[in-house]
């Protein structure tokens, strides 16, 4: 696989350093080359990056050479200096939207504004930048945006937040290329752990921190389907097994039933959105798909002991 590291004016290159790395130790770890990182951008040559940085691009983007594309973040401190950033990237953000959907388009933290200003994420989902959720969701209506997931793969597409968004991109990619039990060797010699979630009943709730198999495919459907589509047979039958044989599962992993670990992950998305966006409760009630906001400021309370808004004035980020 051909993979494109994007260097452009002002970008923020240590994630695509390390990216290349763990490609690197994945190539070493199947003992084939399994990955091959080029460094590109709009033409050859020395590309100025942030913090007064210059990188050498050893190629032009070619979307006919490369089988994907890694576009990096940003430096931005503001919602005004992320829009102007868009805007001084226009001719870029014109080549990237006509790359033709064979290429796979990723991009984490603030780059994945690039990637919306291109149109690739238009009807996809995709993750946002807490900071940046209320701007991105304003300017890019089209766009699914997820701010309380920390990756998001769509169809030809992958986005993340943070500036270590690079890693679940790099963790998906090498886990479908080769293995989970690979990417699972190379994260204990060169990964540090991800911080914890700081409310208990939300402690282990986040995808990345679910087991592989069965949890991490609960985990995605559950996150993906409206609170009130969510039944226990509805979730056995999409992961074509038997309501009793779930439950069975589903309580010797996590030691409660799947209804309640249900709930508790579409109230963790509730608990990162509160803290992520300054969104009516109204808005995110209907998001996720829950009945009524007071129903879900019922649920919610009953959980974590507080009311959706004293959550957010307690681990609100803005």
């Amino acid at each position: 696989m051909r993979i494109g590291l994007l260097l452009y004016p002002d970008c923020m290159p240590a994630g695509l350093f390390a990216f290349a790395d763990l490609l690197h130790a994945a190539n070493r770890r199947s003992g084939r080359q399994l990955f091959e990182a080029i460094y590109v951008a709009q033409h050859a040559g020395p590309v100025p990056c942030a913090h007064g940085m210059s990188l050498q691009a050893g190629a032009a983007l070619n979307p006919r050479e490369l089988d994907a594309l890694l576009i990096p973040g940003f430096w931005a401190e503001s919602a005004e200096q992320a829009e102007a950033a868009l805007s001084g990237n226009a001719a870029l953000i014109k080549a990237l939207s006509s790359i033709g959907k064979r290429v796979q388009l990723w991009s984490y933290c603030t780059g994945v504004g690039l990637l919306a200003a291109s149109g690739r994420l238009n009807g996809q989902a995709a993750t946002v930048t807490w900071w940046l959720a209320d701007a991105m969701r304003e300017r890019f209506g089209r766009v699914r945006w997820q701010s309380e997931s920390s990756c998001v793969f769509a169809l030809g597409v992958a986005t993340a937040s943070g500036v270590n968004g690079y890693l679940p991109i790099a963790q998906g990619v090498i886990e479908r290329h080769l293995s989970e039990q690979a990417f699972r060797d190379i994260s204990q010699l060169m990964v540090l752990p991800r911080p914890a979630v700081p409310h208990s009943a939300f402690q282990s709730a986040s995808l990345m921190q679910q087991p592989v198999g069965l949890l991490r495919r609960l985990h995605a459907l559950i996150e993906q389907t409206p609170a009130e589509q969510l039944t226990v047979q509805m979730l056995a039958d999409q992961l074509a097994m038997s309501e009793r044989t779930l439950a069975r599962k589903v309580s010797t992993q996590t030691g409660e039933p799947v209804a309640s670990y249900a709930r508790r992950i579409k109230l963790y998305q509730l608990s990162e959105r509160l803290a992520m966006t300054s969104s009516p409760l109204s808005t995110l009630s209907a998001e996720l798909g829950f009945s009524s906001p007071a129903n879900l400021r019922r649920m919610f309370k009953a959980l974590t002991g507080l009311t959706p808004a004293q959550y957010r004035q307690q681990y609100g980020r803005q």
